[in-house]
């Protein structure tokens, strides 16, 4: 009788830890405490004192193994695999940014440009605002004008998007499985 309170009282309890932001995640060779201090740092000079980090740090996780040495087939470098292109567009807008190799720079420009697709996809109507970021991660992953097709395309089919599923059936196969690598790096359930 005294186990099945305590598993009532943990099945209570779960849900409420998960609502209250407390993230578990999973065991990954790469989740170490590797960078944490640059992606706190940078997630709360481009987002807010209030945005959950960690959301970046799996990203980097998913882009390179959070290898600051990574390189990627079409060129993309560092932890999180900005093109040489996209990183000039970004040091335009901050000329801070120094060296894309320096692991600091290269997460404070990604984490910089996902606060720029976050915005673009703030713009649309009816996206639900927890749903936003995974149209970032797709956008950063597949390019934005491709996500914005595949959401265009959504929107022909089912008449209203406010969520990413929906999109993610037109978007490319390897940006779904990319969102949702982050989502379970996160522990994000779907």
């Amino acid at each position: 009788m005294r186990s099945r309170a305590w598993l009532w009282l943990l099945a209570a309890l779960v849900p409420a830890v998960a609502l209250a932001g407390v993230r578990h995640h999973v065991k990954h060779d790469r989740w170490t405490d590797d960078y944490d201090h640059l992606f706190r740092k940078y997630t709360k000079h481009y987002f807010g004192a209030h945005f959950d980090w960690h959301w970046f740090k799996a990203q980097g996780i998913a882009e390179s193994g959070l290898d600051p040495n990574a390189v990627s087939h079409a060129g993309a470098l560092g932890i999180m695999q900005i093109l040489p292109s996209t990183y000039r567009d970004i040091k335009r807008r901050n000329p801070f940014l120094a060296n894309i190799e320096d692991p600091r720079w290269n997460i404070a420009a990604g984490i910089f440009y996902n606060r720029q697709l976050y915005r673009k996809w703030k713009k649309r109507r009816g996206i639900q605002t927890a749903e936003r970021l995974k149209f970032a991660f797709g956008s950063y992953n597949a390019g934005y004008g491709n996500v914005l097709k595949a959401y265009r395309r959504a929107l022909n089919e089912h008449g209203e998007v406010r969520r990413w599923e929906p999109v993610s059936a037109f978007a490319p196969g390897e940006t779904r499985h990319y969102v949702r690598r982050i989502e379970r790096l996160m522990q994000i359930a779907q």
